[in-house]
């Protein structure tokens, strides 16, 4: 049951390769799009699985907003994957938690403080083997709050995103951001969003249940693809929708209707 559940995930997003699971998102835009309900984090913990299957060269930068590192590396413990071992060597963890973005009392701006986070990451990119650093992943655990830590303001966040999708050009890195599109409820679709979904080359969504809460199933999921090549050479979108229910050590998968 297990296989065919991850599998289920994986052929929406086209990781279901043996040799090389992340090639089909490699250099592409992720964005898991959650709400207090339903939070997408399992996520985010199934592609940090699936950029770090053994022997490969894969990278990630993980700009933690969040939660601190003992949270990942116990969680991906429980999904057979050792962070700790990988740390500053294929997993380079930025506490976000324990940083704060600068003000005008210390002589630079936010949009300074963001630019040399910028250069850090970019710094840690040149300084990997020639092999490693066009299989790099940029992930951000939480942009609502990286909003926060730029005291509300969106464009300094959007530039940052922005710097970070440079490099999918320069270096073929992959960039996997998290966002809570629930705390926009009050407003319009506000342009953090707008931008974020129009750089996106893969969409995943989780929300509740149509119909309410359920013991046995804990939300929905829709994939949207847009990276999926045809046979002609053109690109065209994939829509996935499934359900989920959460367990101790993974996720099952599932199509609505499917279950008994």
């Amino acid at each position: 049951m297990e296989h065919r559940t991850l599998n289920l995930l994986d052929e929406a997003l086209g990781l279901n390769q043996q040799s090389q699971p992340w090639l089909p998102l490699q250099g592409k835009v992720v964005l898991i799009e959650d709400s207090v309900e339903t939070s997408g984090s399992f996520l985010l913990h199934h592609l940090i699985k699936r950029i770090l299957y053994p022997n490969s060269s894969n990278v990630i930068i993980f700009l933690a907003f969040s939660y601190p590192f003992s949270h990942y590396d116990r969680i991906l413990r429980k999904l057979g994957c050792n962070l700790g071992a990988q740390r500053d060597s294929r997993f380079f963890f930025f506490d976000m938690l324990a940083l704060q973005c600068p003000d005008g009392n210390q002589g630079k701006t936010i949009e300074d403080g963001f630019f040399a986070l910028y250069e850090k990451i970019q710094k840690i990119i040149c300084a990997l083997p020639e092999n490693y650093k066009t299989n790099v992943t940029i992930m951000i655990d939480d942009v609502s709050l990286m909003e926060v830590a730029a005291y509300g303001s969106s464009d300094h966040v959007l530039d940052f995103l922005h710097y970070c999708h440079t490099l999918t050009s320069d270096f073929g890195c992959s960039l996997v951001t998290l966002n809570h599109e629930d705390i926009y409820s009050s407003m319009e679709r506000p342009t953090l969003i707008l931008q974020m979904e129009y750089l996106a080359d893969v969409l995943m969504k989780t929300e509740p249940l149509a119909t309410g809460l359920a013991a046995d199933v804990h939300g929905q999921l829709t994939v949207v693809n847009s990276g999926i090549c045809s046979a002609q050479g053109n690109l065209k979108n994939k829509i996935s929708n499934f359900q989920f229910v959460l367990k101790e050590n993974g996720v099952e998968y599932f199509y609505p209707g499917s279950r008994s």
